[in-house]
């Protein structure tokens, strides 16, 4: 099969992706993390040592201290929680009043030293963002694990009984992420909305669970998904199949358009998958940008354009995709 020329996503725009007033940090914590999942574009996993240092942890607190247009705190890995600074970066945000999102795998509940998390994260009335790509036992093992489907069910439960879900202080979502193509026969993440009603049906019945929202999100052409793709050759044809299904009204709702991505090195990105490829946030003068330096200007309003590659087509084809799930 011939591959033509994907059209650059920079083509596709009608103009430059502007960024907006900031209102959303998400900092990478580091790549350490009890579980190596088939599709993780952080390419994380429990070899991995990578983390946050006491330095950049101080620094980020001093931003979350000065900067009261931050209003939610996104804190993600990696596992998050087993990375240097968690805590300290709680409590700081929630100290300002700021909400607090943890993106967790919730195995990492049984993992020694990890126990309190739960209750330590309803004391401190953290956001849940937990990672269940199926309802469906074999589907979730195969792409995260042997035992992690029957890990998560417990984790949940713990949840539940401590309110999440149900409190509307404890706010609990459930993140979907579609299975990973076996050849060129692609499709576009399932509908959310519908996708949400089976999820809460299934888990409710089978399991007692409750939970708030369900996120759909695409698999991007990135990491250890970029890597799995091409191996079966099939990396250009998906990403072809993304461009193929842009959708221009997911533009205006980019998450990478109202936030910084900050990795644990303190430097400063759009959006997580440019952090992951190495792709800085610039300013007008084309100067890439730090958490220290952001601290020296005294503002965090230095970019005026969004960095994009072809892989911005994942977050754009179909309904959208984004850390918040669909985006029209």
């Amino acid at each position: 099969m011939v591959q033509t020329a994907i059209t650059p996503f920079s083509h596709r725009l009608k103009s430059p992706l502007t960024k907006q007033s900031i209102n959303v940090l998400q900092i990478n914590l580091g790549k350490r993390c009890n579980l190596a999942c088939t599709h993780c574009h952080v390419e994380a996993g429990p070899k991995r040592t990578e983390e946050l240092s006491t330095e950049i942890c101080q620094q980020l607190i001093t931003l979350i201290n000065q900067f009261p247009e931050i209003k939610i705190v996104d804190l993600t890995g990696g596992a998050p929680e087993m990375n240097y600074g968690f805590k300290p970066l709680v409590e700081a945000a929630r100290s300002n009043g700021k909400q607090v999102i943890v993106r967790s795998n919730l195995t990492i509940y049984f993992m020694a030293g990890f126990a309190d998390l739960p209750a330590y994260c309803a004391q401190h009335k953290v956001k849940i963002v937990a990672s269940l790509p199926c309802y469906l036992a074999d589907n979730v093992d195969k792409m995260r694990g042997d035992g992690v489907f029957d890990q998560s069910i417990k984790a949940l439960q713990w949840l539940n009984k401590l309110g999440y879900g149900q409190d509307p202080d404890l706010h609990l979502d459930l993140v979907y992420n579609p299975q990973l193509p076996q050849g060129e026969k692609f499709s576009l993440t399932a509908d959310q909305r519908s996708l949400e009603t089976a999820y809460k049906m299934f888990l409710q019945e089978h399991f007692g669970i409750v939970f708030n929202q369900l996120l759909t999100i695409t698999n991007i052409p990135i990491g250890r998904t970029k890597l799995y793709l091409q191996r079966h050759n099939i990396y250009s044809s998906y990403l072809q199949f993304l461009a193929d299904n842009f959708n221009s009204s997911t533009v205006e709702h980019l998450m990478c358009r109202n936030e910084l991505s900050i990795d644990y090195l303190g430097n400063v990105y759009d959006c997580d998958f440019n952090q992951m490829m190495n792709l800085p946030a610039k300013t007008n003068d084309g100067e890439t940008l730090t958490v220290s330096k952001l601290l020296e200007a005294g503002k965090l309003d230095l970019i005026s354009e969004v960095q994009t590659a072809n892989y911005c087509y994942g977050c754009t084809a179909g309904c959208g995709s984004s850390c918040g799930g669909a985006l029209t």
